[in-house]
């Protein structure tokens, strides 16, 4: 009987349930313990009659009879349960889901079922997620009555960027009798895009508007010459110059303003992403590259809003993604549409092709940002070699991304009094590679290229930072 179960289910996806399997399993138990145990000779073995055997012939054929009429009535019973069980094609489904979703963010998700049979049934819904999204709650257990049509509501979140398809709507049908279940899947393909959480920048533009950077981990930078664009009217603070002082604005809001300047020239910033083996490892709940994308957008909204033009190139072992650089707010909608979907790849970078792609593309002199991190000698050695021959022609940064496990076996091994020797030798291998990690860097500086040494978690305010450091400089 498996043989044709197995057929039914793989042709209709209809299955068994564990109440038919015990049925039938109660019969052939009873069966299997009436079959006379015989030696080769045909005597009973060990000398002992069963039970079955020591009955009188007339009860022994009425207890045959009724086994078989057992076995009848149960197999008459699942395939009338079968044929009542709703088909496939009796049910379809759709989904109601935005297009566009922030990572990390929840949405609204709607599914409706409709029941195009006469007959009601039980079911089981469960919508066709990957690993990668979650959904609260991720399943219902309900009734549909023929004829209608339920709906279901849940939120969906996606922790992981690039485009998604979701295929179709899982369904669970049981049969009256509950002996068979039918998995369904109904057709409604929908594609959703997660982009990186843009909240950074609503808080950045509160933050700003409030005087109140500082809160996120951004220093006031002092300009080096004088600057003679205006950009905007603030609160004055101690660290101001008096020569800056709107005395007009100041007498009509009976508060000290003061006026800010801009760099007047403006400039061009090109992103160098790498998207190979070194930023495959996780910090908190997101990917080294995930806190790269978002340290780029940020500083890219800013760099937009200064004026400056913007470019990214992201790679591993081939070109994945390079936009040109250009100016205006409007262009991190570019930026961000060509990096929601790079993902880390376990293959080694080219940083030749890399390099070699951004000569051929990239004339005019940039600041040159490569997000990536050291671990080995071979791939220090090319980031060294290709980073530093910009040199003069650009001003290459380098940014690397610290292990927090890395420095943490240090911290632990100096918090503790007595530490053993699993916690010695963990905190010499550490220390090893990272004053190892410390060398390339002072030899990326000595060469001519700046160079950062970041934990993810502070990469955003540290690499803009920076970059208002480099323009208050006027380095470029």
């Amino acid at each position: 009987m498996s043989f044709p179960l197995w057929l039914l289910a793989r042709k209709s996806g209809v299955y068994p349930t564990k109440r038919m399997l015990f049925l039938f399993f109660v019969p052939t138990a009873v069966s299997f313990f009436l079959i006379p145990m015989t030696d080769g000779s045909g005597a009973f073995a060990g000398n002992q009659v069963p039970f079955f055997f020591s009955m009188d012939a007339s009860l022994r054929q009425i207890l045959l009879f009724l086994i078989g009429l057992i076995d009848l009535a149960l197999v008459g019973g699942a395939l009338v349960d079968l044929m009542r069980l709703v088909p496939a094609s009796a049910f379809s489904g759709t989904r109601t889901v935005q297009r566009i979703a922030s990572q990390g963010k929840r949405q609204k998700v709607e599914i409706e079922v409709i029941n195009h049979s006469k007959r009601s049934c039980v079911v089981a819904l469960r919508d066709d997620l990957p690993d990668s999204f979650s959904a609260e709650p991720n399943r219902f257990d309900t009734s549909i009555a023929g004829r209608s049509r339920l709906q279901f509501f849940y939120e969906l979140t996606g922790q992981r960027r690039g485009r998604v398809v979701l295929d179709c709507i899982h369904l669970m049908v049981g049969s009256p009798l509950k002996l068979w279940q039918g998995f369904y899947r109904l057709p409604s393909e929908s594609v959703v895009d997660v982009y990186p959480d843009m909240k950074q920048i609503a808080e950045y533009d509160l933050l700003a508007r409030t005087n109140r950077l500082n809160l996120i981990g951004l220093r006031r930078t002092r300009k080096i010459g004088q600057d003679n664009e205006f950009e905007r009217l603030r609160d004055y603070t101690q660290d101001d110059n008096y020569k800056h002082i709107d005395w007009r604005t100041t007498a009509r809001r009976n508060k000290l303003t003061v006026r800010d300047f801009q760099a007047n020239q403006s400039q061009r910033i090109i992103f160098m992403v790498d998207c190979g083996r070194m930023m495959t490892g996780t910090a908190g709940e997101i990917s080294l590259l995930d806190h790269s994308l978002n340290a780029m957008l940020m500083l890219s909204y800013i760099a937009l809003r200064q004026g400056d033009s913007v470019g990214m190139l992201s790679f591993s072992d081939r070109i994945h993604n390079f936009t040109p650089a250009k100016n205006g707010v409007k262009h991190i909608n570019r930026l961000l549409t060509a990096s929601y979907d790079q993902q880390a790849r376990y293959v080694e970078s080219r940083y030749d092709d890399a390099f070699l792609y951004l000569r051929s593309h990239c004339s005019k002199r940039s600041l040159v940002i490569l997000v990536t991190n050291v671990i080995d000698e071979i791939n220090s050695h090319q980031i060294n070699q290709y980073l530093t021959s910009l040199t003069g022609r650009h001003l290459p940064l380098g940014v690397f991304l610290r292990d927090r496990e890395m420095f943490s076996a240090v911290e632990e091994f100096e918090s503790r009094e007595q530490p053993g020797r699993k916690e010695i030798y963990e905190a010499a291998a550490a220390v090893d590679i990272l004053n190892w990690r410390r060398q390339v860097i002072r030899d990326l500086r000595h060469q001519g290229a700046l160079a950062m040494d970041l934990f993810p978690e502070d990469l955003t305010s540290e690499l803009i930072n920076q970059y208002l450091q480099i323009k208050a400089r006027h380095l470029l």
